[in-house]
């Protein structure tokens, strides 16, 4: 019979070692790194020496003859961080191993927790036997075992081992997860930070799906591992089926490549390499793809994408890279740049990151500082299109070179004479190799000119709000703006200019230099008065602004280029703008008043409400907005009368879920509808939908020689916890066409989610149809696998 030894320092002390040696070897082998943190060696060494061990138990026996220590009855340790809960442990001197029995559970300190039956392991955590592991780990991912062996320190085998991400039916903990991967060995290196699973299957819903004799994936605490990645799936009418490989290689903690081989059935193989590096203020990448078609034919005759008539376009590829690097706190450099060996290369095979249908390159540096701003760029447009370059459509030649672009704002820290003082200068220079205009041969506007032009202007803007005792807020204004423009264009361009002003009857003397200025005072008053009930309180605003100043320089002809204030909506959003032109190249001149009344309304239940409702008056000069520009950006604007046409919104809110909005612009005389736009949406736990209407009046001189009337509609249902329908659908009223519609069905839990969607598209002008059919499963943990079809 053994000794017992109930205290004395001696065994306090011996108490201690064998405790903490129990929960490190304990917790080194329960959790190994894949569901499973650190190697093992590592795990004792995170524990400072000082960290105070605390146990607890029923009963603490030394046996001095068998020399073990033992402990039993609701075994509980604590040591740095880590906790072991079992009915029994014991610690063998002699043979320097340590066993645990019964409702053994370790947990470390980050909450990965370990279940087992029973653990016999040696004491320097090199080798050691399981029985009936289950690991939970803090991000949700599971495994179990019947038996886990560790031999050398390096290598755990876990046999007849289960893998999943999916969490249990607390309801019914034995039915299987969504998807778990089940394997005969499990064999887990730490040192090559890799897991190995032998004779392994793969079940879904309980189904097994397929069977491999062997694969190995990184460990997935490993952020950057070399090895295959998962396969995607790829269809499109003119390309085939393709099948997507790619190898990704961990080069070090700072870079990685990533090389990708696509076969398609149609076309060949397609191979794609990105690179990116990391540095420890910025990061860059660099993506490369190309191609020798095996067919060209496949595609539309007479496209960029089959090449012109006897001559097909075979090899093709692409360069793109992209970064971004801190220089300071304040300060950005960066690019974004697409080189390809036709314009649409990136499109048709839909190269990750760069198959937007108008890509912009660009290289940049931006500064920001609390309220100052600064931004210089260099960029270039490309329309990446099927057409060729000779095709009346072709958009892509004809974008132009912005060598540079330039922007800074600086306001004023302290108040200047009370109020807020900003200044702002934008510079453009463009270069462009073709004629832009519409129609090209008897131009009704020109959007570019061939050859350069550029532009430096500076402004200044000072205003200052005051509120007098009766709640009148009173805001003067006082702005200048000065600018340069210097242009050299080609005798085409010339030429369709004059043929322009002849057109709209207006003068044209082209320059090559020209020099505007603009002062501006102005003044806004604004009186809200605040409405309050027993349930809710209103506020109503009147508004009035007006702004004297001289006409605008040039206005009437079309001498100066138009290139950044093409594009002009007047609603109620731009009101009360003082200049009203979206960009710098126009610059709105004359005596305009801006009227208007600004509502809104909060009610105890939750209902909001808002609105607005104004006109805008021209006072005195030559109206800019009725005067032409090479665009005609002003024409049927509903500013070009001295009254301009009405201009209103109004929008409500729920807390039920429910919003809408109306927004329009009405004929100043018979309030007919110029331009309207009604919102609608509904969003519950079950239910989204959403409603728009969009109607805008033809604008000939702009381009838009009939009207423009659309319908779209959206909405999706949960008819299950975890399943979901949607659908969508936009349909023209003017051409009675339906232009896109798209429906779809969606699983989505905590470890694997799927989507499938059908949708079709058709040309405005031919009515021909494209038909997709779009798919992708991910697996949590594992992967994705998806595709899209297209053209079918």
């Amino acid at each position: 019979m053994g000794d017992a030894e109930p205290s004395g320092s001696g065994m306090r002390r011996l108490a201690l070692l064998w405790s903490a040696t129990a929960l490190s070897c304990a917790a080194g082998l329960l959790l190994p790194e894949s569901a499973f943190g650190q190697t093992i060696a590592d795990l004792a060494p995170d524990i400072a020496p000082d960290t105070q061990m605390l146990l607890e138990a029923d009963t603490l026996i030394y046996d001095n003859n068998d020399d073990t220590v033992s402990a039993s009855g609701r075994v509980k340790i604590d040591y740095g961080g880590n906790r072991l809960v079992a009915d029994q442990v014991i610690y063998d001197r002699r043979s320097r191993r340590l066993i645990a029995r019964g409702n053994v559970q370790v947990v470390d300190p980050r909450g990965t927790t370990a279940y087992a039956d029973e653990v016999d392991v040696t004491d320097d955590f090199a080798d050691g036997f399981l029985n009936a592991l289950r690991v939970e780990t803090v991000d949700k991912t599971y495994f179990a075992s019947e038996s886990a062996e560790r031999r050398g320190g390096i290598l755990t085998t876990f046999n007849n081992g289960v893998y999943t991400a999916c969490e249990p039916c607390e309801e019914k903990p034995d039915k299987a997860p969504v998807w778990r991967v089940k394997a005969k060995r499990i064999i887990w290196n730490s040192r090559a930070k890799t897991v190995r699973f032998e004779n392994a299957g793969f079940e879904f819903l309980g189904v097994p799906l397929g069977i491999w004799p062997a694969f190995e994936i990184a460990d997935p605490t490993v952020k950057r591992k070399s090895g295959f990645l998962f396969p995607g799936v790829r269809y499109k009418s003119e390309l085939g089926f393709g099948l997507a490989i790619p190898y990704y290689i961990a080069l070090s903690p700072t870079y990685d490549l990533t090389l990708t081989g696509t076969g398609y059935t149609n076309q060949g193989f397609l191979a794609e390499a990105e690179w990116r590096q990391r540095f420890n203020h910025g990061e860059y990448s660099i993506r490369l793809a190309g191609i020798s078609q095996a067919d060209p034919g496949e595609f539309d005759q007479n496209t960029v994408d089959s090449g012109p008539e006897g001559d097909p376009n075979r090899l093709r590829g692409m360069m793109g890279t992209t970064g971004r690097f801190a220089i300071n706190s304040r300060w950005d450099f960066g690019w974004d740049v697409l080189v390809q060996s036709d314009k649409n290369f990136s499109d048709t095979y839909d190269i990750q990151d760069y198959s937007d249908r108008v890509y912009r390159s660009s290289i940049y540096l931006t500064g920001l500082d609390d309220r100052n701003f600064f931004d210089l760029r260099a960029m270039h447009f490309q329309v990446q299109e099927e057409v060729l370059d000779d095709h009346p459509d072709a958009r892509n030649d004809k974008q132009p070179w912005v060598l540079p672009s330039f922007d800074y704002s600086r306001t004023a820290d302290q108040p200047v004479f009370g109020g807020e003082l900003n200044v702002d200068v934008n510079a453009r220079a463009l270069s462009r190799s073709s004629l832009d205009a519409f129609p090209l041969a008897d131009p009704l506007n020109v959007r570019g000119i061939e050859g350069t032009s550029s532009r430096l202007t500076a402004e200044a803007e000072w205003k200052r709000s005051m509120t007098t005792e009766g709640g009148l807020v009173v805001m003067p204004l006082l702005a200048f703006q000065a600018d340069t423009t210097s242009v050299d264009a080609s005798a085409a361009s010339l030429a369709a200019i004059d043929s322009m002003a002849s057109n709209l009857g207006v003068v044209s003397d082209i320059r090559s230099a020209y020099h505007r200025f603009m002062a501006a005072a102005g003044l806004e008053l604004r009186f809200p008065v605040l409405f309050s009930s027993v349930s809710s309180s209103h506020i109503l605003e009147p508004m009035a602004q007006v702004f004297v100043r001289p006409d605008e320089s040039y206005v009437g002809t079309l001498d100066v280029p138009n290139e950044d204030a093409q594009s002009f909506v007047f609603d109620a959003t731009t009101l009360f703008e003082r200049d009203k032109f979206s960009g710098y190249d126009r610059i709105e001149g004359g005596t305009r008043a801006n009227i208007g009344f600004r509502y809104s309304a909060a009610y105890d239940n939750g209902w909001t409400a808002n609105g607005l409702l104004g006109q805008s008056y021209h006072l005195a000069g030559t109206n800019s907005f009725a005067a032409p520009d090479r665009v005609n950006a002003g024409a049927s604007s509903g500013l070009e009368t001295d009254t301009s046409d009405f201009v209103g919104l109004f929008g409500i809110g729920s807390p039920l879920g429910f919003s809408g909005s109306v927004s329009a612009r009405l004929d100043e005389r018979t309030l007919e509808t110029r331009r309207a736009e009604l919102k609608a949406g509904y969003t519950s736990d079950r239910l989204s939908v959403s409603a728009k209407y969009a109607f805008i009046q033809a604008q000939p001189l702009y381009s838009f020689e009939t009207d423009r009337q659309e319908l779209s509609l959206g909405a999706s249902t949960r008819f299950h916890e975890n399943w979901r329908v949607f659908g969508s659908g936009t349909y023209d009223l003017e051409k009675n066409l339906l232009l896109k519609d798209a429906i779809g069905l969606a699983y989505d839990d905590e470890c694997f989610t799927y989507i499938m969607t059908l949708s079709e598209s058709r040309d405005r002008d031919s009515r021909e149809t494209s038909r997709t059919i779009g798919f992708n499963l991910s697996f949590r943990t594992l992967g994705d696998v998806g595709g899209d079809t297209a053209g079918l």
